[in-house]
């Protein structure tokens, strides 16, 4: 097993029974069916995680090897006065009564028609609750939850309707939409607080486990499977505006013989310096960074061609030069290096980003060959010589 900083899995741990006893919680509790499952969902994957920590541990204690200090960010606090609810009402004096109610507690924000609500929750900071009024002029409450849930960017955002059509079928039918909760107008003014604060809670730990679930255990990076859910939607988004995709493969360089040597403590701390350097080199919100598997990195870049990819991929192989990790046993140098290989295209299909990350595999291939602690970009033609899918060791 690779190592793991203890006090990483502590935190992990702690966070992760917080989230079991406030689930718990919010079950014994009078929720909507969506709510529930919502719930009961979140507790699952909070108990299948604990196992998998405390099986980490179990099999961590039968290996013997130094420990190492770890580099890793710790997850950062949540903050709930950070949170923010967006009321979407054509009445100012149900907003008002709402806002004022809720203001001391979360950020608010404020629609009066269902287009510009839809334009807040796809903007760049979107709500994490929506209290949404059924009957408005233009695009009513139905219409309004059903492009929330029918669009991935905003899919996630839990709805609350607040209406004064209080039949069962208008109940059951946003229930059906997709909304997690329905309050009647006129509402009980702390009903509807309690309310906020539970669905707000249950975000919170939603979002909690949602990003431990796309970090990678040691180095705290994107893991594969989330690297793998944001290329496919990258191809998407580049072949609809026809822009170039870049990508970048690299391996450390001679990784086995560092770990044999120095113990697979350091080459875990090894691991945890040299992703943070590569990340830092990226300073662009666009771009996303992961561990691909082992020592293997790779790196997403937006709108970025073939030279912005090399001119990147150079910043990085410099990057973790510049650590100067003793590494005695590399052919290469007598500190860690890297090999960089790197492909960019404008990609016109989603099996593109199979074609890009073979590209890229290739160069990276090339590199190795060619000395190593370099960077090689795609031809045009694949390398006869590499197999599909693997690289040089």
């Amino acid at each position: 097993m690779s190592y793991r900083d203890d006090s990483i899995d502590h935190e992990l741990r702690a966070s992760l029974l917080e989230i079991v006893a406030l689930s718990e919680q919010q079950l014994a509790d009078p929720l909507s069916p969506q709510a529930r499952a919502c719930a009961e969902r979140v507790l699952r994957l909070a108990r299948l995680m604990l196992a998998g920590i405390d099986d980490a541990h179990k099999h961590a204690a039968t290996e013997a090897g130094p420990l190492a200090t770890g580099q890793a960010s710790s997850l950062p606090a949540i903050d709930e006065n950070q949170r923010s609810v967006l009321i979407v009402d054509d009445q100012p004096a149900n907003v008002k009564a709402l806002a004022n109610g809720l203001k001391d507690d979360y950020r608010v924000l404020v629609a009066s028609k269902g287009e510009k609500a839809l334009e807040i929750a796809r903007g760049p900071h979107p709500p994490d609750l929506i209290l949404l009024d059924i009957v408005m002029p233009g695009m009513d409450g139905y219409a309004v939850c059903r492009e929330l849930r029918n669009d991935p960017r905003t899919s996630h955002i839990p709805i609350m309707f607040v209406s004064a059509l209080d039949e069962v079928e208008d109940e059951e039918k946003g229930l059906n939409l997709g909304a997690v909760d329905y309050v009647s107008k006129p509402f009980h003014l702390p009903t509807v607080r309690a309310r906020v604060r539970n669905h707000i809670n249950l975000k919170i730990r939603t979002d909690l486990l949602e990003q431990m679930s796309s970090r990678d255990g040691l180095t705290r990076v994107a893991n594969r499977r989330h690297f793998d859910e944001v290329l496919g939607r990258e191809v998407a988004r580049h072949a609809r505006g026809q822009r170039p995709l870049g990508l970048v493969m690299l391996d450390i360089d001679f990784f086995k013989p560092y770990n044999d040597h120095y113990g697979h403590g350091l080459g875990d701390e090894c691991l945890i310096r040299v992703a943070a350097a590569l990340a830092g080199s990226l300073n662009r919100p666009g771009d996303l960074f992961a561990r691909y598997g082992g020592e293997e990195f790779v790196a997403l870049l937006a709108d970025t061609d073939a030279q912005g990819v090399e001119s990147i991929a150079e910043n990085m192989r410099r990057a973790v030069e510049a650590l100067a990790l003793r590494h005695e046993y590399s052919s290469v140098a007598e500190h860690v290096t890297v090999s960089l290989g790197g492909a960019s295209r404008v990609p016109a299909r989603s099996g593109d980003g199979a074609v890009l990350l073979r590209q890229a595999d290739e160069a990276l291939y090339r590199a190795k060959h060619a000395g190593r602690n370099r960077v090689e970009m795609a031809t045009d033609e694949p390398d006869r010589n590499a197999v599909d899918g693997v690289t040089a060791v």
